[in-house]
């Protein structure tokens, strides 16, 4: 098994009370109520390869107070090694205040400017941390702004000149860019430089622009990604290889929160991959075997199935039982 770093925003989720309570008219005279739950979509990520049984790494910064010291014992909870984890009195840790609707779908809104993990410094990636074979994970909320999207370039080169796995999940949240800011260029720049790529199809749609899906899948297998990942909710999960083209179609369960469904799912694909070892150059021998594949992904679609019928995120994740249950 190799260990996997998933680099980026760990911060605190406020779920609103309403969620279990009455959504009618007269909910607004209702007092809201939020707890504190473990987030991040990195975070999230990471505490999914951790609860699986993966060597798990979180990379990141939080805040030297309350809430930081909840998300490292929350991760360390979830197996999750907290060594490349820094903590700082210079800012205060990401708050996200998430309501869900009736279905279970999520709104956010963020407290995060200036906050601990936008501060991670490019010079706080240690070469060691490198060592042997690897995967790095790691999404858009961490190239926002021009101090972060430093650091993860120099995550980002660290990696590949190690020749490690780079897996870049999109997840892009419009609300945490500058006004007036296009996310376009940075996000296409790490689209290019990852060897797995995964997509909503919303955000498929935003690197479109002018052109078709075909065209722009296909740009980003020439630019050198081996395996590329469209969902669609509760539609059939793509995939496309340089060789290959399927889908999965997704488990059907009843959804409470949709808060970590992707990152469950991200999650538990990495850690299949880090459990066979496959690296950067085996993952385009894994993109031949459709068979091999398809298994792993309709693991990695368990795991999304089961967060999606528990609140929360860290809360949501499954085991390895949890997921043998479901495909059963």
């Amino acid at each position: 098994m190799i260990k996997v770093i998933s680099f980026g925003e760990a911060l605190v989720d406020m779920l609103s009370s309403r969620v279990s309570e009455d959504q009618s008219e007269n909910s607004d005279s209702v007092n809201e109520r939020f707890t504190k739950f473990p987030g991040g979509a990195p975070a999230n990520v990471a505490a999914a390869i951790g609860k699986l049984g993966g060597d798990s790494y979180f990379a990141g910064k939080v805040g030297a107070d309350m809430f930081g010291d909840f998300l490292v014992k929350s991760l360390e909870s979830m197996h999750v090694r907290t060594d490349y984890l820094l903590q700082t009195s210079e800012a205060k840790t990401a708050l996200a205040f998430v309501s869900l609707d009736k279905t279970g779908e999520r709104s956010f809104e963020f407290y995060r400017g200036p906050s601990a993990d936008l501060i991670f410094a490019p010079h706080e990636f240690q070469p060691e941390w490198f060592d042997d074979q690897g995967i790095f994970h790691f999404c858009s909320n961490t190239l926002t702004e021009p101090g972060i999207l430093e650091a993860t370039q120099a995550g980002l080169e660290k990696a590949r000149s190690a020749g490690w796995l780079v897996s870049f999940d999109m997840n892009l949240r419009n609300n945490l860019w500058p006004k007036g800011t296009d996310p376009f260029a940075p996000v296409w720049a790490c689209v290019e430089q990852a060897d797995l790529v995964k997509l909503s199809a919303e955000e498929l749609a935003f690197l479109c622009r002018h052109q078709n899906e075909t065209e722009v899948l296909k740009q980003i297998l020439n630019a050198g990604a081996s395996l590329v990942l469209v969902t669609d909710g509760e539609k059939p999960l793509r995939y496309l290889t340089p060789s290959h083209y399927g889908s999965i179609e997704p488990r059907n369960v009843q959804m409470v929160d949709s808060t970590a469904a992707g990152d469950a799912f991200v999650g538990g694909l990495l850690y299949r991959l880090s459990d066979l070892n496959i690296t950067a150059a085996s993952l385009k021998a894994l993109g031949e075997d459709p068979e091999q594949l398809e298994d792993m992904l309709t693991f990695a679609s368990a795991c999304g199935a089961h967060a999606v019928t528990h609140p929360g995120a860290f809360t949501s994740l499954p085991g390895l039982q949890d997921v043998a249950s479901l495909r059963t």
